[in-house]
Parts: C-alpha cells; sequence; structure tokens
C-alpha cells in the first residue's frame, strides 16, 4: 500500500512559536502558529490541510461512484469546512461540512444526493475522520 507523508517542524512556545508544514510531494510548505491555528492569523493549519484532504477525496470518491453507475461529472466542486470547537478534552474537531455541487448530464438530483452520500460514508479520509460529525450538503448544477 501507499505510504504518504508530510513534516511539521515548530520552534518556541506554543503562544508565541511558530513552526512550518511541508508535504512530501515537496507541493505545498506554509508557516503555521497558534494564531493561525486558533485565531485569524495569517498562515495554515493541520485543520485546513484537513479540510483540503477531505475536500479532495471525497470529490474523487463522488468521481469514482458516479463512473460506476455509469455517469460522468462535467465539474465537482467541494468545500471541507472543519469546525474547531472547545470541549472537556480541550480543543477539538467537532465537525466537518462537506459541501459539493456538481455537473452532471443526464442524472437527477436525488440519485445525485444519493451518489454524494455514499462518497461521504465510503471516502477514505471521511472514514478516517469518522469519530467527527461529518455533514453533507448536495446540489447538483446545470450543465455547461
Amino acid at each position: 500500500m501507499t505510504i504518504r507523508h508530510a513534516n511539521a517542524e515548530w520552534h518556541g512556545t506554543l503562544k508565541e512559536g511558530s513552526g512550518r508544514l511541508s508535504l512530501g510531494s515537496g507541493v505545498f510548505e506554509g508557516a503555521y502558529s497558534f494564531p493561525s491555528r486558533f485565531e485569524d492569523g495569517p498562515g495554515t493549519n493541520p485543520e485546513e490541510l484537513i479540510a483540503a484532504a477531505h475536500a479532495g477525496c471525497f470529490s474523487m470518491a463522488l468521481t469514482f461512484i458516479l463512473g460506476s453507475a455509469g455517469h460522468t461529472a462535467e465539474t465537482i466542486r467541494t468545500t471541507a469546512r472543519v469546525h474547531l470547537g472547545a470541549t472537556e478534552a480541550g480543543p477539538t474537531i467537532t465537525r466537518i461540512d462537506l459541501e459539493t455541487e456538481a455537473s452532471v448530464p443526464g442524472l437527477d438530483a436525488a440519485a445525485f444526493v444519493a451518489h454524494a452520500e455514499t462518497a461521504k460514508a465510503t471516502c477514505l479520509v471521511s472514514r478516517a475522520l469518522a469519530v467527527s460529525d461529518i455533514r453533507l450538503s448536495a446540489r447538483l448544477t446545470a450543465a455547461a
């Protein structure tokens, strides 16, 4: 099986320190800090990277499921919103909202939503994050 990796480096204290995150493929490297994670400071954060991974994985899973049912999407656009909240255990990913819309010629809205629900349930990242409440909003757009 394929193994993917990323690296993180941190310097200093939690609130005043900073770090860098990089993907093993080399296509992304970015700064992160307490303000970028828990406030609105510049830089990225682990939750944003989880959101990107989830949106990408879900879109690919939906593409596969649609293709298996004989449909080819012209476009699929997915946004993942990772909610970071406070719990008794401390900061926690409390919910993930997936919003997807697609243009799929010959497919009705009800069938699209059913395929999107299947993608949500079977996407590798959804399964890895199953401890979180993952909510889906799926909308079919008109073919271009």
